[in-house]
């Protein structure tokens, strides 16, 4: 067994135990920061692919901005984990059918040949020209477009549903809203008011002291 088998075995070992252990500690931050373990083990196997950019990718994006994300999230949520763990066992059978499914679905439209799971050997070894970002981008903006833009479409449905499902309606002494047609529509009489003072005289107090001291 050669030194990059050897460091692959402890990649995918160690992400598989992390991933397993993500789903079930009961903790919801142990899981996301066995989540991060997952990513990072995840991006040594890209790396040792000779894929840098997704490895880079998947350490700055999902470790670095996502997941510091999800844990602000979960720690700033009052979530009473003696709730959660009510009902597992009941639907324990129902999540393992389901996952059972979902993984037969992935292996009948994928297969193993997409993977390389029937060569054997190491993965062919590329020039110091060779660039895997340029690999990706090509077939990424060219033959599977459509794809991406429908993916981009989709997280924005996703974010907006997500702001429309959280967003809480208050009185105006809670919160305050932008009302952009009352902005538009504002006049500078509504906003500004001249106001006409007769001036003040104030007493001169130096010669209000020097009469004090003559009548004295």
């Amino acid at each position: 067994m050669s030194f990059e088998q050897l460091v692959f075995y402890a990649f995918a070992g160690i992400s598989s135990l992390a991933a397993l252990m993500m789903i079930t500690v009961r903790n919801p931050v142990k899981a996301a920061l066995w989540l991060v373990l997952t990513f990072i083990s995840a991006a040594g196997v890209w790396l040792l692919a000779e894929s840098e950019f997704l490895g880079l990718v998947l350490i700055l994006v999902y470790v670095g901005a996502v997941m510091v994300l999800f844990l602000f999230v979960v720690m700033m949520l009052d979530i009473n984990l003696a709730e959660m763990k009510e009902g597992f066992a009941q639907y324990a059978p129902v999540g393992a059918l389901v996952a059972l499914v979902v993984f037969g679905l992935i292996y009948l439209v994928v297969g193993p040949e997409h993977f390389g799971l029937d060569k054997t050997g190491l993965p062919v070894t590329h020039g110091p020209d060779y660039s895997n970002t340029k690999e990706i981008a090509v077939p990424l903006y060219t033959q599977h477009a459509y794809a991406f833009v429908l993916a981009a479409v989709l997280l924005l449905v996703g974010i907006v549903a997500a702001i429309a499902l959280t967003l809480r309606r208050r009185g105006p002494r809670d919160a305050l809203y932008q009302d952009i047609d009352a902005q538009v529509r504002v006049r500078a009489e509504d906003r500004l008011t001249m106001v006409k003072m007769a001036p003040e005289v104030e007493p001169d107090v130096s010669s209000k002291n020097e009469e004090e001291e003559g009548a004295k």
